[in-house]
């Protein structure tokens, strides 16, 4: 999670993103940051995120990011 969390911070460093939960209905990741998030997820978990799993439901906090990323591991193993 911390990995994540340092990619979140890079992109928005005035963001709580341990206590945000609306990260993209807040409008505080908008569409070119889902884009390099997507990009430098890939780059360090080791995983590709399919189209279908690119919603604001997954991207609205790290938590649910985190989910995301665990699960794509999991289906690589």
């Amino acid at each position: 999670m911390e990995q994540l969390l340092e990619i979140l911070r890079e992109l928005h460093p005035e963001t709580d993103f341990e206590k945000e939960t609306a990260l993209v209905d807040h409008g505080i990741l908008v569409s070119f940051d889902i884009v390099m998030l997507i990009t430098r997820i890939e780059e360090e978990f080791d995983v590709v995120i399919p189209a279908k799993d690119i919603t604001p439901a997954h991207f609205n906090s790290a938590k649910s990011l985190y989910a995301l990323i665990a699960s794509l591991e999991e289906q690589d193993d």
